[in-house]
């Protein structure tokens, strides 16, 4: 079986077809670092850190936090957050999981009680609600691999700045704001704090955050503590029972980020991609990685790199590959503190070459019927990379737009509802034969 080999020449220099796409940005240089995200103010929030002496890091929770103002309908402090940071010092990768636990006294008997038959919560149901980690996960990463030149408080202060002098509203986030005006009218008492006199706004409108800028400040004075104890903690806590959810301040308070040890996958014996573990689905892509590999290897299809790019026969088998890993995660991630997950057995080569034979190269495999991922622009991914080689990618998310609509009245922020779904893979990719983190997004 020919093995899988990658061609560098190719890969740095691919063919390009100018006239396929027009409209075509130029390749970005800088000497300090780059920042790779959605959103143009988001990424000058993380650059002015990187310009101040921060590491990629610290830009990241700055870009972060500067995301929660620019994207509400994405991501925000009231939801969960992902990790992993390249150490270009010691050529390591490091990972956080910054999602939450269900409430203690949440448990099946009493979901049932509330009417509620299926495997899913409704994401309308605060119940959805698990602890938000991304404060926790936040202060976390600028502790551990942070640069400790900056303070949490220097950290956040850009995007305190832009929550406070007000942002310019996206023509794409102002559809998803009236999309969902009805959902954040209908999810709490307080929903005047995420509309503009009382609607969604509209491209080009100036949103003002100031009760966020309350929360932002909590926490860059009181760390995590101004997030999971106290004022903001309360505010949470009565929302959520307010529409019969049982959340209380004690499942807040104890709540911990959890570093974890990347899981990863060779490709080619030459690009190691690193995922957090379960309970993310970043496995699903080192399945699908070791799937593809497998393909090749046993000749079902030409090596990917001979393929013409977005051909019929190139986009068939990244498909396949894909549904036969989300099969795969849908079907073992869970939470690792409760059950079991076969890590090492699903990403073994024995494994990855038994899913890899149910491949056809000439048509769908009727089988695989579950682990379709849902095609939507609710999660945030950015990374970003500074002058001294680190890296750090980052996932923040409400799960579905914003999240449940519901925000308290320390305000102008949404709670997520990832307990309707286990959450979204990372990655960092390092190449073996470079000294430079690779990141993909």
């Amino acid at each position: 079986m020919p093995a899988v080999t990658l061609d560098w020449e190719k890969i740095n220099q691919p063919d390009l077809v100018f006239q396929r796409f027009p409209s075509r940005r130029p390749q970005v240089y800088s000497t300090k670092g780059i920042v790779a995200c959605s959103q143009p103010l988001a990424a000058e929030a993380g650059l002015e850190i990187l310009r101040r002496g921060g590491n990629a890091a610290d830009a990241a929770v700055a870009t972060a936090a500067a995301l929660n103002v620019t994207e509400p309908s994405s991501c925000g402090i009231g939801g969960d957050a992902f990790c992993l940071f390249y150490n270009a010092e010691t050529k390591t990768v490091k990972g956080l999981n910054g999602s939450g636990r269900a409430p203690a006294k949440l448990t099946l008997n009493l979901l049932r009680q509330r009417g509620i038959s299926g495997s899913q919560i409704p994401l309308t149901d605060l119940n959805s609600v698990t602890v938000p980690g991304a404060a926790a996960a936040w202060v976390d990463t600028v502790h551990a691999f942070g640069s400790h030149k900056l303070s949490v408080a220097e950290v956040l202060a850009p995007a305190i700045r832009l929550a406070e002098e007000g942002v310019p509203v996206s023509e794409v986030h102002s559809f998803s704001w009236q999309r969902s005006e009805q959902l954040i009218r209908d999810a709490s008492p307080n929903a005047e704090e995420m509309l503009l006199d009382g609607v969604a706004p509209l491209p080009g409108q100036i949103m003002k955050f100031p009760s966020l800028v309350h929360t932002f400040r909590a926490v860059a004075e009181r760390g995590k503590d101004g997030f999971y104890k106290g004022e903001v903690a309360k505010a949470i806590v009565e929302l959520i029972q307010s529409k019969g959810g049982v959340m209380e301040m004690e499942d807040l308070a104890t709540h911990e980020t959890t570093f974890v040890e990347p899981i990863k996958h060779t490709y080619g014996n030459e690009v190691t991609v690193y995922e957090c573990p379960p309970n993310g689905q970043g496995i699903t892509a080192l399945v699908a990685l070791g799937i593809l590999e497998q393909i090749q290897e046993q000749g079902k299809v030409k090596p990917l790199i001979e393929m013409e790019h977005n051909s019929p026969e190139y986009l068939h088998t990244l498909i396949e590959a894909l549904r036969l890993a989300f099969a795969d995660s849908q079907y073992y991630v869970t939470d690792p503190g409760f059950h079991h997950i076969p890590v090492d057995k699903l990403l073994s080569e024995d494994y990855l070459a038994g899913r890899a034979r149910l491949f056809n190269p000439t048509r769908a495999n009727p089988n695989v019927i579950n682990g379709n991922p849902v095609n939507s622009s609710d999660t945030v991914y950015f990374t970003v990379a500074d002058q001294w080689g680190n890296a750090c990618s980052f996932i923040q998310s409400n799960y579905a737009g914003f999240g449940t609509g519901g925000t308290t009245d320390a305000g102008h922020f949404i709670l997520h509802h990832w307990f309707t779904l286990v959450q979204p893979c990372l990655r960092i990719v390092v190449s073996h034969s470079k000294t430079e983190a690779r990141v993909s997004f």
